[in-house]
């Protein structure tokens, strides 16, 4: 049985035991326009380093990236500035809850990291150096575009505008922000741009296809250099699941970054993209059957960068 064959019988019956579960957690409702998002949507697709893509359940669904945003503004961020983007936000995983303020008076408003929202904000910040916000929502677009080779990636505005008007706390980190001197931006400016790009709408087929230059099994379309990769994948796998990150090594083993709408896009460097969606979060905010899904086909793969083994 060749690869491709060998992973889809696995994943069609990790995506079965998945939509038969019960519990599927809960969807991010203190966003409105993300209460009402039906929780009973799982899509995942697997992009594999032969070239073969393969998809299941709902993975042609678009559903709001939210917090994944965070990695194409750092990839951004990182070509553009390199290390001096670590001047102004960490590189350690957070203690605390992802909006918290608390962390960032400790740290005199320095985030801990870009994955945090304080840490994103700041990111979007340094973005904005060189354009208007409409300029720098087109260049993300365009990279997201670009990388996945498909211009039908768009912002949901009534979900960013429903952040905007509801996104109390994030307003609150932008303040102090500005306060502590680690925003030049006005906080409008920064949050308008910030919360739109979170309101990115993709598929799973889509992050997917996103994914291939992030395990570097496709750097065609857009390339990253390797230094560049290897730190975002390094976030990914220590912060891109916020105080949950360390429970998502130990049970998935797999870079990965997730976003309150119920996706996680995965990295297995040199093997394979994973995108999974699934609405209904974990204590975390991260989804539920989406983490599931990944441990099951980690273990059954042997894709966890902490295994001894891979499959022939």
């Amino acid at each position: 049985m060749d690869e491709a064959n060998y992973v889809q019988s696995i994943v069609e019956s990790i995506v079965h035991r998945m939509r038969d579960q019960k519990v599927k957690g809960d969807v991010a409702d203190y966003i409105p326009e993300l209460a009402h998002i039906n929780p009973n949507q799982f899509g995942l697709s697997i992009c594999l380093a032969n070239g073969c893509q393969l998809s299941f359940g709902d993975s042609d669904v678009p559903f709001s990236i939210q917090s994944i945003s965070k990695v194409f503004t750092l990839a951004i961020a990182l070509g553009r500035f390199g290390d001096a983007i670590w001047q102004r936000v960490g590189r350690e995983p957070s203690s605390h809850v992802y909006n918290s303020g608390q962390e960032l008076e400790e740290k005199n408003g320095h985030p801990p990291n870009p994955f945090v929202n304080a840490g994103a904000i700041v990111t979007t910040d340094a973005l904005l150096v060189s354009g208007t916000p409409k300029e720098t929502l087109a260049e993300i677009l365009h990279f997201a575009r670009l990388a996945v080779s498909d211009n039908e990636i768009y912002i949901n505005s009534a979900v960013a505008k429903s952040e905007i008007a509801t996104g109390h706390q994030n307003w609150a980190l932008a303040h102090m922000l500005r306060a502590k001197g680690n925003l030049c931006n006005d906080c409008e400016l920064v949050l308008g741009t910030y919360f739109h790009h979170c309101a990115i709408e993709m598929t799973c087929e889509q992050l997917a296809l996103f994914g291939r230059c992030l395990a570097r099994i496709d750097t065609k379309a857009i390339h990253l250099s390797e230094t560049h990769t290897q730190n975002l994948l390094a976030l990914m796998m220590t912060c891109g699941h916020y105080q949950g990150s360390g429970e998502f090594a130990f049970q998935v083993g797999i870079p990965a970054k997730s976003g309150v709408g119920g996706g996680i896009l995965a990295c297995v460097p040199g093997r394979a993209s994973i995108a999974v969606w699934s609405p209904g979060l974990n204590q975390h905010g991260n989804s539920l059957l989406g983490t599931a899904a990944l441990r099951e086909l980690s273990r059954a793969l042997n894709w966890s960068a902490f295994s001894s083994s891979r499959p022939k």
